[in-house]
Parts: structure tokens; C-alpha cells; sequence
């Protein structure tokens, strides 16, 4: 694997990736998929039917999704509360989702490079990784579109620089009920903040570089644009970047500017054929840096209306590893076995699809709290 220590800031999105996505420098892709693969173990490990933990234990999450390889090591786990009253209609007593609606569900992790990765990379690289929705109260958080102040003691920005209102809450909220999850105490910004700080504190107490890179698919990339909000403010003097795949807008055009002028740099992946991108709505604006992809580039996969395979985070590193420019179709060196896009979906082709042979599926789950 390519050593990028040279130029690490530049693939960190110092000069917003400038001379860098047409065409897509191969560092640079490399470590979007990268970034990609580590929100896609947010999914992989979570079962919507026991959202209150994940599957696996910190210290063996990444090992057990076959992602040791990308160099990273799980600090801690980050939980949020969905406490909302659904309406009527979404209530469904039998479903868990249904019975756990005021509890904490497993949100994601805090990681950092392990010591080959940062000696390939040039930094300790904390991740932060959230992931994008999953349950019915969580859709229903979704779809409250509705502009409304930072909140947060650290802020006091006043009243122009507003976002929206469910992932503010599903980012800031407390549960309001007894879970077997020692983190359901703090909010999700809380306990992933904690983790970041405390890392931030070790490595430069050792005069070591560091930098924070925050990812996340759909909802998780809308929560992480929140969270480098945040530590842009709380630590001003670090390296903050997103990378995030067909996340939704968060903000006002204040909120964007507010994130620029705290120089957090935003690279979001967006697939030409995503509805998820353009929502909530005309008041709401997307910041930093695009890198739009398309579907029809790929001659692997099914073309015309399928919005659940399109949005898929499987379909999106797909896209990106094949991409070149924008005047160019796919690559003919692509890397991932593009078979992984039908683990969530079924993008494929139907002349190129397979049995369940190609997902390996880890060894028997075991409930870690």
C-alpha cells in the first residue's frame, strides 16, 4: 500500500482536495474507501433488532468484519438516544425497534491508526464513524425537518447558524431510561467528544502528530458534519476533516459558513442518481467539497429507478473505486470485488449476480455490552 506521509495534508483536504478528484488521484481513492469501509462496519456490526449494543466487542470489531487490514484499532463505542414519540401509525408493539424507542442505540466507534498505518499515513489518524439510519425511530427523526439553533454549551453562535432539528437530537440527546449500557448517561456528542479529546491529549503530549477524520453514510454522515462542527470548536488548532457518502443537508448556509471558517474540511461523496443528497429541502445547503459519482458509469450495475440500491454505501465505494474523471467510465483496474454491492442490495446485474457464497458472514455473533 501506497506510503502518503509526504503528502498527507493534501489527502486530508488541506487545499479541499484541489488537482485531486478530476481525475481521482488513486491515494485519494484509496483512502475514501478506506473511510467508506469503516462506516460500512457500522452497519455490518449492528443488528436493528438488538440496537442497544453491537455485535462485537471494541477490541475485535474491526478484526471480525475482515477490516484488520486498513490499520486501525476501536478506542470505545459511541451510543445515541432516540427517545421520539412515534406517531400511530409507526407503532409496531411487536417490533424491537418498537420497544426500545427510548433507549440508546449503538451509534458507532472512535478509532485511531494503529503504528504501521500512522507511519504509512504520516499522523495519528482518530476516526470517528456513525452510522446512517436503521430503525423506524430513527426514519422517523429523519424526516422532522426543521431548522433550529446549535445547541450546546460550547456554542453561542445566536440564532443565524441553525441545523436540523432530528439529527441535532439523535446527536444531542439523553435516554430518559435504565439500559444495560453504562453510556446512556451522556449524549452521543458527549461521549464521542470525550474520546476524541483524550486521544487529541495523549499523542501530543508525546509532540506526535494527529488529525481527526469523521465518517458516516446517509443519517451517519449528516451526524458527522455535527461532530467535526464541534471538535473544530473545542480543539481549534486540529486537523478536522469529513468524508462522508449520500448524506442528507444538515444546515443553513451559516452553519456551512461557520464550518469553513472553522476550517474543517468537508468531502462528500454524492451519486448523481441519490434522492437522500437533495433532502430535507431548499432552506437547508450542503458544504464543503463534491465528488459526484454515477451509477451509469458501471457496467455492473442495474440502471433506471432503484433508490435503495443507489443510496446503498456498498453501491457508493463501488462507484468510487471505478471512478476516473468525469469524462471517463470505469475503471478497468478496479479492486473491490464487486460482488460486495449486493450485500445490502441487489444493484447488480442480474446476469452478474451470485450465491451467498461471496459474503462471508463472521463467525457466530456474541453480545458484547
Amino acid at each position: 500500500m501506497e506510503v502518503i506521509s509526504w503528502m498527507w495534508r493534501e489527502i486530508h483536504g488541506s487545499d479541499n482536495w484541489a488537482g485531486l478528484l478530476d481525475p481521482l488521484h488513486p491515494w485519494l481513492r484509496r483512502e475514501i474507501v478506506k473511510y467508506g469501509e469503516l462506516a460500512q462496519a457500522t452497519y455490518d456490526a449492528f443488528d436493528p433488532h438488538q440496537p442497544r449494543s453491537c455485535c462485537y466487542s471494541p477490541g475485535g470489531i474491526l478484526d471480525r468484519l475482515g477490516l484488520a487490514e486498513n490499520g486501525y484499532r476501536v478506542s470505545g463505542y459511541v451510543y445515541a438516544a432516540t427517545h421520539v414519540e412515534l406517531p400511530h401509525f409507526l407503532q409496531r408493539p411487536r417490533h424491537a425497534d418498537a420497544s426500545t424507542t427510548k433507549e440508546s442505540h449503538w451509534m458507532g466507534y472512535v478509532a485511531v491508526s494503529d503504528d504501521a498505518e500512522t507511519q504509512r499515513i504520516g499522523r495519528n489518524d482518530i476516526v470517528v464513524a456513525w452510522r446512517g439510519t436503521a430503525t423506524v425511530s430513527e426514519w422517523f427523526r429523519d424526516l422532522q425537518a426543521r431548522l433550529e439553533p446549535v445547541k450546546g454549551q460550547r456554542y453561542g453562535h445566536g440564532e443565524h447558524t441553525r441545523v436540523e432539528h432530528g439529527f441535532q437530537s439523535v446527536y444531542r440527546s439523553r435516554s430518559t431510561s435504565a439500559t444495560r449500557n453504562k453510556n446512556t448517561e451522556s449524549s452521543a456528542s458527549e461521549q464521542a467528544m470525550a474520546q476524541v479529546t483524550r486521544l487529541v491529549s495523549l499523542y501530543r503530549a508525546r509532540g506526535e502528530e494527529v488529525s481527526l477524520t469523521v465518517t458516516g453514510h446517509s443519517l451517519g454522515g449528516a451526524l458527522a458534519l455535527l461532530n467535526a462542527h464541534e471538535a473544530a470548536l473545542v480543539i481549534p488548532d486540529l486537523p478536522v476533516s469529513v468524508v462522508s457518502f449520500g448524506a442528507p443537508r444538515v444546515g443553513n448556509a451559516a452553519f456551512g459558513e461557520e464550518l469553513h471558517g472553522l476550517g474543517v474540511r468537508v468531502l462528500r461523496v454524492v451519486a448523481e442518481q441519490d434522492l437522500v443528497p437533495k433532502l430535507p429541502g431548499v432552506l437547508y445547503a450542503h458544504v464543503g467539497t463534491e465528488l459526484r459519482v454515477d451509477t451509469r458509469f458501471s457496467p455492473y450495475l442495474k440502471q433506471g429507478f432503484h433508490p435503495a440500491g443507489v443510496h446503498g454505501l456498498e453501491t457508493y465505494m463501488h462507484m468510487v473505486d471505478g471512478y476516473m474523471c468525469r469524462r471517463l467510465g470505469f475503471r478497468a483496474d478496479a479492486k473491490r470485488d464487486v460482488l460486495l454491492v449486493n450485500k445490502k442490495c441487489a444493484m447488480l446485474k442480474e446476469e452478474l449476480r451470485a450465491p451467498s457464497r461471496w459474503y462471508h458472514q463472521p463467525s457466530p455473533r456474541v453480545r458484547q455490552d
